[in-house]
């Protein structure tokens, strides 16, 4: 096998909906899981998502950095899934964020749902060692020692918790400022806070904590816990935020010393009040220290559940000291920045993100936040990160100067497999679908200073269906067709709005104003239907309420939240989450019926006149596939009839000369289209009963060699065999050429685009296992036999953790129709993959 240098242009993956499922580290790194994986990115640049990580076998709930040593470069990392496993990371900055699995550990037996990590310090010394907590579903809390000089963890205590709830959150900090005990605290499927303590001897490594407190007051399940030093000063009190499900989140003071002084320390006078049972006051210690802890606040304000809530300390205007901010992340769509007031101590709400007033009535169809599950803090505290139902992060920087929090773009993804793309016409972008029942449109950004390549951003959500996704095809520069778990398929063409600004961003011609004046403003969704509908963009100013009149039919209703708004997508930068899920709808123009079942595939022909389309069948009269003019939107009858078992997929040759289909039933089926004077339709040329063992997963037409003279696809399934099939010299049928075997079940494949000038070929290969590879193949001119000379292998880094569902190459706009471009393959090429694990990504490959 050979290697090709094989880089990551685009990686997006929507982020896991737990709590604790990401983390900012102190390097301004954000870690988070996606499905199995674990993501990397760093917001302070454009790049995106900049690493993908796998080794976790089930979706990741729990990431954490551990603390950094004096003067250590690594970046260490634990994360927790539904694998029951733990797992440590090291990220080497050197190495170009090259990281590292070091070891996982599997001593839970269900679920981890919480990480927190602690460093100690000796006073004289400095850091001296790292250790964490997990809490899982197996109602253990777990705490675990990270050894240094062996880049390895181990076990040091489980703690089973006393009522059996199962644990949601665990927050550590050190007691004192002498570094002689430890706080945990733990919460979960409970209404209430357990307080363990353990002493911290330098002499022995081991730790020993024992339940001491538990504190009431909440009445529902608490979901976050973190703690915080009140002040920089040595002997300051600790506090501990609780957030829970009641809506309430509770700041509760940890003092060393009596109850007497805390009170004092808390500002609250010694009354009857003081000592009644919701004020009661809780003794602790660590070693021969005596702490007590007591309820400090009751932060009210949010409507809906609180998901998590988050310390900060940033540094005060003017320079001089800090102050302390608290992050809420709650259901009712919303952020809160609390502080305390300087003068009478009461926490207040000093800064409100996310939904406003006029977004309000958002369906989950056009586009609903859904909630926040979680609320993260810049290391500078400057910017906050928090992550809503469509697996996007939302991100808003403060403007000192302003005093006010402004949004700027983050990363996107879908949040369940993908199951198909389909780059433009011209590759200016690339269409995908997903399980996640939306259809995403990326395409790269090229600013200024961007030079050659820009960076790759979401930038329109055409679709938000109430269906899962199977399929898509482009239709034109402009349009493209989806299929869906439903009997119809839906055809989609470009808003107005959503050219111009694709054009600005990307740099890409719209072509003339006339031609835009074609399309329609922009599209909105009806709150009871699924079909876009085509609308006028609105002035800044119009009164939604008047425009939003309830119709005679409520199923044509139009929602407030997702009208467009001329300014909406007037940017000059890739549009925010609430600009994607509400203003970027493209309207729909037609839907195309006859289908018994689900529909599993189709594709449009190359001069964007037929539409083929197959569903889900178990008997010969569903398997067949239909075929729809795009003039007037009509079927072509009969239908094509071939296979006995769902049709898989289908492919036109380039020149539609040729409809390729493939299926379950294991064959392969070839359909000649008539002469042009005649009906024009296609008929069936050949059927290959035998052409793989087992199910046949995916197919692909060759481009033709230069003398265009040798057709050519090739066939891919579960008996982990590439099949290429050749077009006999009287093209009467197409006998096997070669084949190649995997370890694997093949599961999608591609050809480039166009060969190279000496007739190679260039194959995408993508396996059940998440491999990648590109199979070279040597067509003769004259005879017209092929070889596979070579395959090129992708680095395992690069592989998927999952089935690769589709892959993809991007059409280069300089080849024009029928042209054939010897140096195609010889330059950078891209190619999108499609995964089962959510993610996609678009790798560039150097094939010389």
């Amino acid at each position: 096998m050979a290697e090709s240098t094989v880089s990551s242009r685009y990686l997006s993956a929507g982020a896991n909906r737990y709590t604790a499922a990401a983390d900012w580290g102190d390097d301004g790194l954000v870690a988070f899981g996606a499905d199995s994986n674990l993501c990397l990115w760093n917001p302070a640049e454009s790049k995106g998502i900049t690493r993908i990580l796998s080794g976790h076998t089930a979706h990741v709930r729990a990431v954490k950095f551990l603390p950094k040593a004096s003067g250590e470069k690594s970046t260490y990392l634990v994360t927790g899934g539904d694998d029951h496993g733990v797992r440590l990371w090291v990220l080497d900055p050197d190495s170009e964020g090259a990281a590292t699995c070091l070891q996982t550990i599997h001593e839970h037996t269900a679920p981890i749902n919480c990480i927190a990590a602690l460093g100690l310090e000796d006073p004289a010394e400095g850091p001296t060692r790292r250790i964490f907590v997990t809490g899982a579903a197996d109602a253990t809390v777990r705490v675990w020692a990270f050894l240094e000089d062996s880049d390895c963890i181990t076990l040091l205590q489980t703690i089973k918790t006393s009522t059996k709830y199962l644990p949601l959150a665990v927050a550590l900090s050190p007691l004192g400022d002498d570094g002689d005990g430890i706080v945990l605290a733990v919460a979960g499927t409970t209404n209430v806070v357990q307080i363990f303590t353990s002493p911290v001897d330098s002499k022995a490594p081991g730790l020993e904590f024992t339940l001491h407190a538990t504190l009431p007051g909440h009445e529902n399940w608490i979901r976050s816990l973190d703690f915080i030093r009140e002040k920089t000063e040595r002997g300051s009190d600790l506090l501990l935020a609780s957030a829970s499900q009641d809506k309430y989140i509770r700041i509760w003071r940890v003092h060393q010393g009596s109850a007497l002084s805390a009170m004092n320390a808390g500002g609250m006078k010694v009354s009857l009040d003081a000592l009644m049972p919701g004020n009661k006051i809780h003794k602790l210690s660590a070693g021969s220290q005596k702490y007590c802890i007591m309820f400090e606040a009751l932060l009210l304000g949010h409507e809906d559940w609180i998901y998590s809530a988050k310390w900060s300390r940033i540094a005060a205007t003017g320079g001089e000291g800090s102050r302390l901010q608290l992050l809420s992340a709650s259901a009712d769509n919303s952020l809160s920045v609390w502080e305390s007031d300087e003068e009478s101590g009461i926490w207040i709400t000093v800064a409100r993100l996310g939904e406003v007033s006029r977004e309000k009535g958002a369906t989950t169809a056009t586009g609903s936040i859904g909630g926040f599950w979680m609320g993260l803090w810049a290391p500078s505290g400057k910017s906050v990160l928090t992550l809503g139902r469509t697996g996007s992060w939302r991100r808003w920087d403060y403007d000192m100067e302003q005093d006010l929090w402004r949004q700027n773009f983050a990363v996107s993804g879908h949040t369940r497999a993908v199951t198909g793309i389909s780059w433009s016409r011209d590759g200016a972008y690339l269409l995908s679908t997903s399980s996640d029942q939306t259809t995403r449109l990326h395409a790269e950004w090229k600013t200024s200073d961007s030079g050659t390549n820009g960076t790759w951003h979401e930038m329109s959500r055409p679709q938000i269906h109430g269906y899962d996704l199977n399929c898509i095809d482009s239709l034109g520069a402009s349009s493209f067709v989806s299929g869906a778990d439903e009997k119809l398929m839906r055809v989609f063409t470009e808003p107005k709005a959503v050219a111009r600004m694709l054009s600005h961003l990307t740099g890409t011609d719209t072509g003339s104003d006339s031609h835009l004046e074609a399309f329609p403003d922009a599209a909105n969704m009806p709150v009871l239907g699924l079909s876009n509908k085509a609308i006028d963009v609105i002035d800044d100013d119009a009164d939604i309420s008047s425009l939003a009149q309830q119709p005679d039919n409520e199923r044509d209703a139009l929602d407030p939240a997702s009208m467009v708004r001329k300014s909406a997508l007037a940017i000059d930068h890739p549009p925010f989450e609430e600009s994607l899920s509400r203003h970027t709808l493209w309207p729909e123009v037609e839907k195309l019926y006859g289908h018994g079942y689900e529909i599993s595939c189709l594709a449009t022909s190359h001069d964007e006149k037929l539409v083929a389309s197959a569903c889900r069948a178990s008997s010969v009269n569903h398997a067949v596939v239909r075929l729809f003019e795009t003039d007037r939107w009509t079927e072509i009858k009969p239908p094509l009839t071939a296979h006995s078992l769902t049709v898989s997929r289908l492919r036109f040759s380039e020149d539609d000369k040729y409809l390729l289909s493939v299926g379950r039933d294991r064959q392969w089926a070839i359909f000649r289209r008539g002469d042009v004077d005649g009906d024009g339709g296609y008929k069936l040329l050949q059927a290959n009963p035998d052409g793989h063992s087992r199910q046949i997963f995916d197919a692909a037409f060759a481009p033709y060699t230069p003398n265009q003279q040798h057709a050519a696809f090739a066939t891919a399934g579960r008996d982990k065999q590439v099949k290429i099939w050749m077009k006999k010299a009287d093209g009467t049928e197409f006998t096997l050429a070669c084949a190649a075997a995997e370890a694997h079940p093949v599961t999608a494949l591609d050809f480039l685009p166009a060969p190279t000038a000496d007739g190679h070929l260039f194959l995408a290969v993508g396996t059940q296992a998440g491999k990648l590879s590109v199979v070279c193949i040597k067509v003769d001119d004259v005879s017209g036999e092929a070889s596979i000379t070579r395959t090129i292998s992708v680095r395992q880094e690069l592989w998927l953790p999952k089935a690769v569902l589709q892959l993809a190459w991007r059409p280069r706009p300089s080849r024009k129709e029928g042209e054939i471009s010897s140096d195609h393959a010889e330059k950078e090429n891209e190619l999108a993959v499609a995964g089962d694990d959510g993610s996609l990504r678009i790798y560039s490959f150097s094939l010389r």
